[in-house]
């Protein structure tokens, strides 16, 4: 039993109102003469399920929204896509099992929440698939199997169909035309898409890695960069310079030690002593300077207590002589005020008895006697201080002395070995550069090496993928050749009853499935005489034919087909052959295939057999918007219908 897709119901929106078609019937023909809007519904029909139709210029000026009911696998679902620019890149999505309005789903395929990611899991088929090319030099994994390459196997539209099929003349659709009809006839599974990818991307990795090491190995050359094995043995000989280098530097090193007799002992240890002793005089000095600056502030402390009393003294002198007739503050006299005997005439506090002189004196000998006792301590400092500096003095000339004695005992020993020691010392230097530089050298042959260990593994890698895909293909080929053999039995049985002229003998080839005519390939035929229409006929109902008889075939088995008469012309019994077909497909196959057809003339004696939706100038597509008549249309192409 083959995946079903069937289209139920289509909802126009314009401006001036609602319109809508129901498709209950396994075959539909959609009738009438060219320019009242039949291919316009068809890519409606396309634009409705996420494609990018051809919207012909009524539906741009009037209509706002397009809704398709349509049956899919065991789903079924409402899309609804606006026309607004802004908006048409969202679909909302009603699940008609459940009634559940389900989130918007993205027109673009690549993102989460798309609406081919719904449509092609809902058909059953994986959505993360890509199609690679299988022949010529191609690295790239190939671009993602979407619904709208699966619909190419679905809709034959008005431009295509006396012209090519699946669009196989555009040479760069051709991986991903073929890998679709693998997928929809069950000839290769997931794991075979994935594998035919992965080996294109190893492909282009071990082009990469391959280049890469020839540019490395290319520079090295031209660079004249010694090889591997010569820097190796440079290496080792710096490395044997320096250690050998080293060793006299260590015996030199032992050889100008300090004289180890008694009197360079004794003189060592004098020169000790007189470090030591040099440090304490300075210790010394910096204490005694210290102590005559806090000497220094106490005596400026004292001095500045002997002028205050001073001027406490004078001052009491000068304000006892002042015989007040006024009050200082308020001015009020005071010759006649009673005063007290023995009393102040001022403040009216009793005289003092006694005079405070005498305390005075007192505390100014005091403070005399603190003045005399730092100036004997500052002038006993000062001496102290001079005593260290001439002990700084002393020692350092004792240590420059005793330096001198030394350098000059050791002098005659260590001179000599100085040139020697600095001799040696450039060749450790100059040895451990060479083995940097050769270092270097060898991580340029190990990144070549690395390089080359990469690229052995990405072939090896490669190799195997191309083998497993060769050994999946092999598994296939049985089902592949049995299932080719049986569409080009089939084509060959319809192309034989429509009679197509000069065509004895019909088949599809069986790596690019593509119809032969004769032996020849269906591009290189004839094309005339409605010939290539035929065929287009004979194909895709062939293709249904075989699909619906096969199980575990996920081909959707619906088909639009676009105006096949307009290439017939007078060819009567070609359309009548062709019309026969269909009809005998879909009541073979009741429920289990839909078709969809519009065209124009029809054979009157097929009429009885479908359901017809027939259009006029007075009644169009959009009958909700006026038709302009015939030399007012404004049509999709040269022989839009």
């Amino acid at each position: 039993m083959t995946t079903k897709f069937r289209l139920e119901k289509v909802e126009i929106h314009s401006t001036e109102g609602p319109v809508q078609y129901q498709f209950p019937s396994d075959l539909t023909v959609l009738a009438g003469p060219t320019g009242v809007g039949k291919t316009t519904l068809l890519e409606l029909i396309k634009w409705g399920l996420g494609g990018d139709g051809q919207l012909a210029p009524v539906v741009t000026e009037n209509v706002l929204d397009l809704s398709l009911q349509v049956s899919v696998g065991e789903s079924r679902f409402r899309l609804s896509r606006s026309l607004d620019p802004q908006k048409r890149n969202n679909v909302r999505v009603t699940d008609l099992v459940t009634g559940e309005r389900l989130r918007d789903h993205q027109v673009k395929s690549g993102e989460d929440g798309s609406l081919n990611a719904l449509l092609m899991t809902s058909l059953g088929l994986p959505t993360d698939m890509r199609a690679a090319a299988q022949t010529g030099r191609s690295t790239k994994a190939g671009s993602r199997i979407t619904f709208a390459d699966i619909f190419t196997y679905m809709y034959v539209p008005q431009s295509e169909i006396n012209r090519d099929i699946a669009r196989s003349q555009d040479s760069y659709l051709e991986p991903k035309r073929k890998a679709v009809f693998e997928l929809i006839f069950a000839l290769a599974d997931p794991e075979l898409f994935d594998k035919r990818s992965e080996a294109n991307t190893l492909k282009g990795m071990v082009e990469e890695a391959s280049d890469h090491h020839k540019k490395i190995l290319q520079f090295l050359r031209d660079s004249n960069t010694q090889s591997k094995e010569e820097a190796e043995q440079e290496r080792e000989k710096a490395l044997d310079s320096q250690r050998e280098a080293e060793e006299q530097r260590t015996q030199l090193r032992d050889d100008i030690d300090p004289v180890t007799d008694r009197e360079t002992q004794a003189l060592r240890d004098l020169l000790s002593e007189a470090e030591r002793s040099l440090a304490d005089a300075r210790s010394t000095a910096v204490f005694l300077g210290r102590q005559a600056e806090e000497l220094s502030g106490e005596r400026r402390r004292v001095n500045a207590d002997l002028a205050r009393l001073n001027r406490m003294r004078d001052a009491g002198d000068r304000l006892a002589q002042i015989e007040f007739t006024t009050c200082p503050r308020c001015m009020q006299a005071l010759k006649t005020r009673e005063v007290p005997h023995g009393h102040c005439r001022l403040c009216l506090l009793p005289d003092e008895a006694a005079s405070t002189d005498e305390l005075d004196q007192y505390e100014t000998v005091q403070l005399m006697d603190q003045m005399e006792e730092m100036e004997k301590q500052l002038a006993f400092v000062d001496q102290q201080t001079q005593n260290a500096r001439q002990l700084i003095l002393d020692r350092q000339n004792l240590v420059r002395h005793l330096e001198a004695a030394i350098d000059t005992r050791t002098a005659n020993r260590v001179s000599p070995r100085l040139q020697a020691y600095s001799d040696i010392s450039e060749k450790i230097a100059a040895s451990r550069v060479a083995q940097k530089y050769f270092e270097n050298v060898l991580q340029q042959w190990d990144r070549v090496a690395d390089l080359a260990n990469v690229e052995d593994e990405l072939r090896k890698k490669y190799e195997r993928t191309v083998r497993e895909i060769e050994q999946k293909d092999s598994e296939l080929q049985e089902r592949r050749r049995y299932i080719v053999g049986e569409i080009s039995k089939e084509f060959n049985r319809v192309v034989s009853d429509l009679q197509i002229p000069g065509v004895k003998e019909a088949s599809i080839h069986e790596t690019n499935y593509l119809p032969l005519l004769n032996g020849k390939p269906f591009k290189h035929f004839s094309r005339g005489g409605g010939i290539v229409t035929a065929t287009q006929v004979a194909y895709w109902t062939a293709l249904l034919a075989v699909a619906l008889r096969e199980r575990g075939v996920p081909y959707p088995t619906f088909l639009l087909l676009d105006s096949p008469r307009l290439a017939l012309n007078e060819e009567q019994d070609l359309t009548s052959g062709l019309y026969r077909r269909l009809v005998t497909l879909a009541e073979a196959n009741s429920g289990r295939v839909q078709i969809i057809v519009a065209d124009h003339a029809l054979p009157a004696v097929y009429r009885k057999d479908y359901a017809e939706i027939a259009f006029s100038y007075a009644k169009p597509t959009i009958s909700s918007v006026k038709h302009p008549g015939k030399g007012g249309v404004k049509p999709l192409g040269a022989t839009a219908g």
